[in-house]
């Protein structure tokens, strides 16, 4: 039977693994020390020398040279969250050993989260909401675009943007995509025209970025695209704040105050005290709650046993990733 660990932080493992999770993967793995956290291990770092395997979340430990010359038989992670980036490096991935994560389950409350503001947005809900708190009475309606014969746009195929697009399949909307990496033929199949980053902006009644932070998607978007955007038109982050040009795009929601912005992230997170986005009017900030929450992280847990499963058995795992794929992934 394998031997393993759990690492990872004390409140991530009571969201995560669940005890309906944790009894599936002891009957296939061989617990043999309570949970583990990044400074207990740190402290005790002879524990990790029996571990075959190690589940882990948010508060991973990061896997270097150090800490896997006291993990000789590590094969294989697998982890209950989204991005793998910050425990992996050259010496993890120098050692062969599988990594698998829940990022494909961590898309699905996003993607419902987006299509949610998508919706809303549509009917210009938080500018009316916004405006009647505001002013204390009704105002009269302008323009409401509604989810009929309208444009979304979104930017990024990946696991978020591919899930939006498929959850708009039963609305009535126009579904266009900026995605340098993706091929026509796979927007064919999702429904999605392909099109320019500023054809996006021009042509969208709404605009969902699902773009991940590398080094050269920083301040990708920036102020231009803000002033291309239709009169009336929203703006939705639920990827990563670092790849707006904050400062520009503050500048620009300022002036074109029938802009919206709803912003699940930002760079800095949270704003600094005193930044414009907490009392811009046409600003909506959720504090990174897209995510997995709460109830919602088991479904990462139950990822994670399942890919267990397949390991077990041989099977080719369904999430694994490799340095190629982590070095693209959000």
């Amino acid at each position: 039977m394998l031997k393993g660990l759990y690492i990872l932080d004390r409140l991530a493992f009571e969201k995560i693994y669940g005890p309906e999770e944790q009894s599936d993967i002891s009957k296939m793995v061989d617990i043999y020390a309570a949970p583990q956290t990044r400074d207990s291990i740190k402290e005790h770092p002879e524990i990790l020398k029996e571990a075959d395997v190690i589940f882990s979340g948010w508060g991973a430990p990061v896997m270097d040279g150090e800490f896997l010359k006291y993990a000789p038989k590590l094969k294989a992670v697998f982890y209950g969250a989204g991005s793998i980036k910050y425990f992996t490096g050259d010496e993890f991935w120098d050692r062969g050993i599988l990594v698998t994560s829940a990022y494909a389950a961590n898309a699905i409350p996003v993607a419902e989260y987006a299509l949610s503001q998508i919706l809303f947005c549509l009917k210009r809900g938080w500018y009316y909401a916004l405006s009647v708190k505001q002013q204390g009475r009704y105002i009269p309606h302008s323009t409401v675009p509604g989810a009929y014969g309208t444009t979304v746009g979104i930017i990024s195929l990946g696991m978020v943007g591919r899930r939006v697009c498929e959850l708009l399949k039963p609305f009535d909307v126009k579904v266009i995509a900026y995605d340098p990496y993706v091929r026509k033929e796979t927007a064919d199949e999702l429904g999605v025209e392909l099109c320019s980053l500023d054809e996006v902006f021009l042509r969208s009644d709404v605009v969902s970025l699902h773009t991940p932070w590398l080094k050269e998607t920083e301040k990708m978007i920036k102020g231009k695209h803000f002033m291309m955007m239709k009169s009336g038109a929203s703006f939705i982050n639920t990827a990563r704040g670092a790849v707006v040009h904050e400062e520009e795009m503050i500048e620009v929601l300022a002036k074109r105050q029938d802009l919206q912005a709803v912003l699940d992230v930002t760079w800095p997170e949270p704003p600094k005290v005193g930044s414009p986005l907490y009392t811009l009017p046409n600003v909506v900030l959720t504090p990174h709650i897209a995510g997995s929450m709460d109830g919602e992280c088991r479904r990462m847990g139950r990822y994670m046993v399942d890919e267990l499963k397949r390991y077990i058995n041989g099977e080719p795992l369904k999430w694994s990733i490799t340095k190629e794929k982590a070095a693209i992934l959000a």
